[in-house]
């Protein structure tokens, strides 16, 4: 007997599980009213990177054996400052020689002019022949040459010092130290990858020129203009927004996912934004004067996490007598975790909101509590 009533609770259980449905909660949408697209109104959400727009992978001119490294990951750096220096020693022993050179090609130029003066006199005296006078002419002028050619030595032997030292090319931060002292380092081609670049000594980034890269559907890419406002989340930083603008445009798409890349820039600066951060770029409405003849607008909220997605296309599940039904619908912008819903609702339908993935039309619900 036992047994027949625990099984009939069971059953009794399962019965009104069945009945009941599943368990949900609901929101309806909000409407605001305004005069045309205002200032603000999200258009258009799109997802990209922190990106420093001046970067520089460093490397010596000349090849060599780090002797010294002054910078480590984090380091500021004014541009023009040496961050690291290469053995020297050789270089610093042909500038010696040259000036050396120079001392001597001057003691012999001083010599030819001298022979060249005495030359002139007896040539005036006849005592020497006209072409005894040009050969110690043309003495001196080789000695001018010499003189020349060990003051070029010079320039050169002193240039490569130089190349010893490697300066930063502009003022930022080093975000990647890519060298030790000791190691051999050389010139290293533009365009390489800062994570693979062999024989480079450190990577650097102007932070004052950090701005966000996103993709951006090219079918939507008509709808940003020329430094349109646009509010920046980065994710390492989910509660606070920044304002930008659009920068820049890339004049050309990418075949392969059928989008074109965006570049916004940061008006609102942080010192704690760096190079690779994740970033979402909402685009905004830019500011214009309202006409006379504007008329006010409905315009229709829901909670983003209340619209599903079925076989790729966007809908909405709305609660009709303890049933559901999918209601597709036409999203807009996307701001604050609402997205803007152009048609396919009224305004007084009762949807799902964070509908399961396995909720479906004629699935009976009842709400939560």
């Amino acid at each position: 007997m036992l047994v027949l009533v625990a099984a009939g609770f069971r059953y009794g259980m399962k019965y009104r599980e069945d009945h009941a449905g599943t368990e949900v909660e609901t929101v309806r949408p909000s409407i605001q009213t305004v005069m045309g697209p205002q200032p603000g109104t999200p258009i258009l959400a799109a997802s990209g990177y922190v990106v420093a727009r001046r970067k520089a992978v460093v490397s010596a001119k000349i090849q060599g054996r780090l002797a010294e490294l002054k910078v480590e990951e984090g380091s500021r750096v004014k541009e023009g400052e040496v961050i690291a220096r290469l053995e020297s020693e050789d270089y610093s022993a042909n500038i010696e020689r040259s000036k050396a050179a120079i001392l001597h090609a001057e003691a012999d130029l001083a010599e030819a002019q001298r022979q060249a003066g005495i030359a002139e006199k007896l040539e005036r005296e006849k005592v020497l022949s006209t072409d005894q006078r040009d050969a110690a002419e043309s003495r001196v002028r080789l000695a001018q040459a010499a003189l020349a050619q060990a003051k070029a030595d010079l320039a050169y032997n002193e240039s490569l010092y130089e190349f010893t030292m490697i300066r930063a090319p502009f003022s930022g931060v080093v975000v990647k130290k890519m060298a030790e002292v000791g190691e051999s380092v050389a010139p290293i081609p533009p365009g390489v990858n800062i994570s693979t670049s062999s024989g480079a000594v450190v990577a650097m980034a102007d932070m004052d020129s950090l701005e966000v890269e996103v993709d951006v559907n090219e079918a939507n890419v008509s709808k940003l203009k020329a430094r349109q406002p646009a509010e920046i989340v980065v994710q390492a930083f989910g509660d606070r927004r920044f304002r930008g603008e659009l920068r820049q445009i890339i004049p050309t798409a990418d075949r392969t996912k059928a989008t074109v890349t965006v570049k916004v820039a940061f008006i609102d600066r942080d010192k704690d934004l760096k190079p690779e951060m994740s970033a979402n770029v909402t685009f905004l409405e830019k500011t214009r004067p309202v006409a006379k003849d504007d008329k006010p607008q409905p315009v229709m909220y829901l909670p983003k996490e209340s619209v599903a997605t079925r076989d790729g296309n966007p809908i909405v599940f709305e609660i009709l007598n303890g049933t559901v039904q999918e209601k597709p619908v036409m999203l807009g912008g996307e701001r604050e975790g609402n997205v803007v819903v152009k048609s396919g609702l009224t305004g007084s339908e009762l949807i799902v909101s964070k509908p399961p993935d396995s909720l479906k039309s004629g699935d009976r619900v009842h709400l939560k509590g």
